[in-house]
């Protein structure tokens, strides 16, 4: 499973935070999108990981229900049962998306994901 890294930009945290089923929170039902510009990743499976980065840490991940695809721009699609983790080391915002580069058995749960 190749999973994916996103980054939240700092001034949308909070917002972002009022989405919907975050970690801890009850199933929904709903979906999300992370929307980015540019090339979907080709590679995915159902089930992969939608890994969220901001304020310089890790902050969890949600499993990957789809990718739907618009004129020059996508989203990653995602349900609920997110789980909050991090990893010990910073991680530097960016734009666009990566796959995850730490193995699975480095992260650790994260209670204080909400945090800036």
């Amino acid at each position: 499973m190749p999973d994916y890294v996103v980054t939240v930009p700092k001034d949308r945290w909070d917002e972002w935070l009022c989405e919907g089923d975050l970690a801890g929170e009850e199933v929904s039902g709903e979906e999300y999108c992370f929307y980015l510009g540019g090339e979907p990743p080709t590679d995915y499976i159902a089930g992969d990981r939608i890994y969220i980065v901001a304020h310089g840490k890790l902050r969890g991940y949600a499993p990957l229900v789809y990718v739907e695809e618009y004129r020059k721009s996508f989203a990653f699609v995602r349900g609920g049962r997110a789980v909050a983790v991090t990893i010990n080391e910073p991680i530097q915002g960016f734009r666009g998306w990566r796959k995850r580069w730490w193995e699975r058995k480095d992260e650790i749960p994260f209670p204080e994901w909400r945090i800036a």
